[in-house]
């Protein structure tokens, strides 16, 4: 019997210093050649290490009787390093309900590392709703249609996929200011389906910064500023910021998403490598 060819697709954006970030990304990188230098730094001195014992390996090393060689390693090589300071909202991510307020329905919020990993993992529907412009709000009005498109009815623990078609501007400094974004109302009501992550293929879950502040300063309704991730203060819900490759996905239910994040203690958020795993 032939097995199921199982189809993977990547549904994430990378962690880069090259691109925009309202907080930089910077990584530094040791590459293989430079690994032998750096590994004999680390055997010579040692801020953890007694001052004595660091001046003896010192001595050892300008000897050659505690040093490596690039010769020690095949082809002159050693190991590469990088070093990664990043927001946790950087690239693709998964907000916990703790980034939402330190409370929700009445409990100290979870944190990134509290986040059970079953809700992490399970079926997946992709809503097309590459029609809503830029600055737009999608309502519990889009969603409905956009399921009905497709024939298709929430369940709880199903992972909701907003496909807005905004991942085509990522690397681009458009990117964060032309994109749709969920509506409180919306969010609310499909989390009221029993879902409870849902993702967005742009930089934020809400409007554009910009369009928040502009409407918040001219009306002074506090109404404006992030809803949908206010919303999470009341009920408990995680989602995905900043997927990628929606239009990939071959169906628009019928296949699973993995989305586990990475177990940061106490932090409101996690980097993810989310997939659809679609089965042949």
């Amino acid at each position: 019997m032939r097995p199921t060819q199982r189809q993977f697709i990547d549904l994430t954006v990378a962690l880069d210093e090259t691109t925009p970030e309202p907080f930089p990304t910077k990584i530094s990188r040791i590459r293989h050649g430079q690994g032998v230098r750096h590994l004999n730094r680390a055997i010579v001195y040692s801020r953890k290490k007694p001052l004595l014992q660091n001046l003896k390996h010192a001595l050892q090393y300008a000897l050659g009787t505690r040093r490596f060689k690039k010769d020690d390693f095949p082809e002159g090589e050693f190991l590469s390093l990088e070093k990664v300071t990043a927001s946790v909202h950087a690239g693709t991510h998964l907000d916990a309900p703790y980034h939402f307020g330190s409370r929700c329905e009445g409990r100290p919020a979870k944190t990134i590392d509290q986040v059970p990993l079953e809700w992490c993992y399970g079926s997946g529907v992709v809503l097309d709703l590459t029609h809503k412009k830029p600055g737009e709000l999608i309502v519990p009005e889009d969603v409905k249609s956009a399921l009905a498109r497709v024939d298709y009815s929430l369940k709880p623990y199903d992972i909701v996929l907003i496909r807005t078609g905004a991942d085509k501007l990522w690397g681009t400094k458009e990117y964060f200011f032309q994109h749709p974004a969920m509506s409180r109302e919306a969010t609310e009501w499909i989390v009221g389906q029993g879902v409870k992550i849902i993702g967005i293929d742009s930089p934020g879950f809400d409007r554009p910064f910009g369009a928040m502040i502009h409407d918040y300063f001219k009306t002074r309704d506090p109404k404006h500023l992030w809803p949908a991730h206010l919303f999470g203060r009341e009920k408990e819900y995680c989602h995905i910021e900043r997927l990628a490759n929606l239009d990939k996905i071959p169906v628009p239910f019928g296949f699973t998403v993995a989305c586990f994040p990475i177990k940061i203690a106490k932090a409101g958020a996690g980097w993810i490598r989310p997939v659809a795993i679609i089965d042949g």
